[in-house]
């Protein structure tokens, strides 16, 4: 950055210096402020701005204890650059535990937001106004939604190189190129010109030692990779990247019945078409109806839930040619 001095949010960040802002745009009912934590490290010497975020559904909270790690761990300080970490993203939401914002509204569902719109409309407007046109970089974390639990995954935009290569550096077992979402934080920062990296795992509310520590290690591997601090010793044997599974298409098996149900099925493991990895059954013993693979593939996400009904999504699987 040409600056030695920038602002943000009304505040001037000298180089070298760190701070803590709040992100604050709206009151609850009580008229109570909610203000939203913004953690902010500048390096003496120039470099790209990473961007950090957790979240943006309330109740993803193995998201958020990844940034925090990365926080209380002082990785966040960079050499080089800027990082901001913004940990809890949808604070309305985590304080509630639920995925929505209080008008009910799916925040990753109206960016870029508007400044007259919803409430979670008006909170996005002023996240990409003020705070995602400094970065360079994204790297935002989530879990998989209600009781499916994913295996960890780095998502890329189908098409994009670039991105692709920097997900192989995040070092996440799954890569998926999928499309973006329209009125998503990843769309819309993208349209900025921004690389956005989405990394998912685990399942909502709830916190997974294993998810947690491959999503900082991928961290720290991003930062590593593009200069923002030296992170050899950190990760010493880590900092190797193991060749990920890329999945390029991929299918939802749905329940065939409703029912208990029970997966046989091993997040990351390979199975064949027909192998039996799961069983749906009545509570009173009359009937147990297995679940087969219908295509050759990868598991990375299993419902967890013990009770489905008809057509709910049960596993998802990668379509291997």
């Amino acid at each position: 950055m040409p600056n030695n001095n920038m602002e943000v949010l009304g505040k001037v960040i000298s180089r070298g210096k760190g701070i803590q802002l709040n992100l604050d745009i709206a009151k609850l009912h009580t008229r109570t402020n909610i203000e939203v934590p913004i953690i902010i490290e500048r390096a003496k010497e120039p470099g790209p701005t990473l961007l950090i975020t957790g979240g943006i559904h309330g109740d993803e909270i193995n998201g958020v204890e990844i940034v925090r790690q990365i926080i209380s761990n002082g990785f966040h300080k960079p050499q080089k650059g800027m990082v901001i970490c913004i940990p809890v993203v949808n604070i309305f939401g985590f304080l509630n535990q639920t995925r929505q914002f209080p008008d009910g509204r799916d925040l990753n569902r109206v960016f870029p937001g508007s400044k007259g719109g919803s409430l979670a409309s008006i909170f996005a407007y002023h996240l990409m106004k003020e705070i995602v046109p400094l970065a360079d970089f994204c790297l935002d974390f989530h879990t998989g939604g209600a009781n499916r639990f994913n295996a960890p995954q780095v998502r890329v935009n189908d098409g994009d190189d670039e991105s692709l290569e920097l997900a192989k550096v995040f070092g996440a077992p799954f890569i998926m190129k999928s499309k973006r979402r329209e009125k998503s934080y990843r769309d819309s920062a993208i349209k900025l010109g921004k690389k956005v990296l989405l990394y998912e795992g685990g399942k909502s509310l709830d916190i997974n030692k294993s998810v947690t520590k491959i999503g900082v290690k991928g961290a720290l591997n991003l930062m590593h990779h593009l200069g923002i601090r030296d992170f050899t010793a950190a990760l010493k044997s880590d900092l190797k990247v193991t060749d990920p599974i890329i999945v390029d298409s991929s299918k939802w098996i749905r329940a065939g019945y409703s029912g208990m149900f029970r997966s046989n099925a091993v997040l990351g493991n390979l199975y064949g078409k027909g192998d039996k990895i799961g069983s749906i059954s009545d509570p009173f013993g009359f009937f147990e109806k297995d679940v087969k693979a219908p295509v050759k593939g990868y598991v990375f996400s299993i419902n967890h839930a013990p009770i489905v009904n008809k057509g709910d999504a049960i596993i998802h699987m990668s379509r291997e040619k």
